[in-house]
């Protein structure tokens, strides 16, 4: 889920490139090797035994983590097609990737769910080690600041750069109540996880049109964006906001196909990252090695086509490379 403070620079430059990237992943997810709209996925927390000291990369990864062979991770598991429950099961792309990463370091990625806004707590706490769940690498979040104060909240964390996505705007399909893009929401309701780029981002367009005397953007904030989905195809709000994997996701399967429409380009893009405490330095750069080794061997590419969302994919693993 993208978050925190969005520059509008950053917006203007990716709405050529993301345009291009939702049309692709449209129409990946209703091809063949991307619908997964009767695919059950293809991993989950549990898969890629451990194999431990034989594993590639073991030996990088810190002497606690070697002792207990797991990495335990926070994610938010209620985000399709990044990370969600099917059929009782924890399947997507954050965990087809964990399992992808295991194989190479030799120890488990154990995903916990919990609320999206309360994954660096956990980390900050230890209950978890890392966290992955479609979160957006911001300056803010490398430096520790409170997108609503900007002022220093904490010590930050660093982030491992997996994917990129922005923030995408749909509707319900043919009911778009005259909304063509961000400038047509003057007046209307919106509905976006709250805490994430779309929250900030509508917060900043609402602005925007109280500054040009017009009503302000009405913004509806839910702990999940299947929430907001739910809202929207009850009529409570005209539009949705959340990452494109998702939006496209939701325009591809809700109600086959029918319920929802993506409306203009996407905007605010940035990598995902996988977060990792400011003085984990070695797990971070055991979890850089290990994401690029997929990359190299493959495994990386067929997971994204496997859920239809290459077009986010990185060629390059930075770490902190967020704006």
């Amino acid at each position: 889920m993208t978050a925190s403070t969005t520059r509008r620079t950053a917006a203007a430059r990716s709405r050529l490139a993301a345009a291009g990237a939702i049309a692709v992943a449209g129409a990946l997810l209703l091809s063949g090797c991307g619908d997964m709209r009767d695919k059950p996925g293809t991993g989950d927390e549990s898969a890629g035994a451990p194999q431990g000291a034989n594993a590639p990369l073991f030996d990088k990864l810190p002497k606690r983590i070697q002792a207990s062979k797991v990495i335990k991770v926070g994610s938010d598991i209620a985000y399709p097609p990044i990370e969600f429950k099917k059929n009782g099961k924890n399947v997507g792309v954050d965990l087809d990737l964990g399992a992808a990463l295991s194989k190479e370091l030799g120890v488990k990625l154990e995903f916990n769910n919990s609320v999206f806004d309360a994954l660096l707590t956990g980390m900050r706490s230890k209950r978890y080690d890392i966290a992955m769940s479609a979160m957006t690498d911001t300056k803010e979040r490398q430096e520790g600041i409170d997108p609503k104060t900007g002022k220093k909240a904490s010590e930050g964390v660093d982030f491992i750069d997996y994917f990129s996505a922005g923030a995408s705007l749909y509707t319900k399909k043919g009911d778009t109540k005259g909304i063509k893009g961000w400038e047509d929401l003057c007046g209307k309701k919106i509905g976006v996880q709250r805490g994430t780029v779309s929250d900030n981002f509508a917060k900043g367009e609402s602005k925007k049109c109280e500054e040009s005397d017009k009503d302000p953007i009405s913004i509806e904030a839910y702990d999940n964006d299947l929430e907001a989905q739910t809202r929207l195809k009850a009529g409570g709000v005209d539009a949705v906001s959340s990452d494109f994997p998702s939006a496209v996701y939701a325009a591809a399967t809700s109600g086959g196909g029918k319920d929802f429409e993506i409306i203009g380009d996407q905007v605010a893009a940035n990598p995902y990252g996988i977060a990792v405490s400011k003085d984990d330095t070695q797990l971070r750069d055991a979890l850089k090695a290990a994401l690029e080794a997929i990359i190299k061997n493959g495994a990386y590419e067929k997971v994204l086509k496997t859920w239809g969302v290459e077009a986010g994919a990185v060629k390059e693993v930075k770490i902190n490379g967020g704006q």
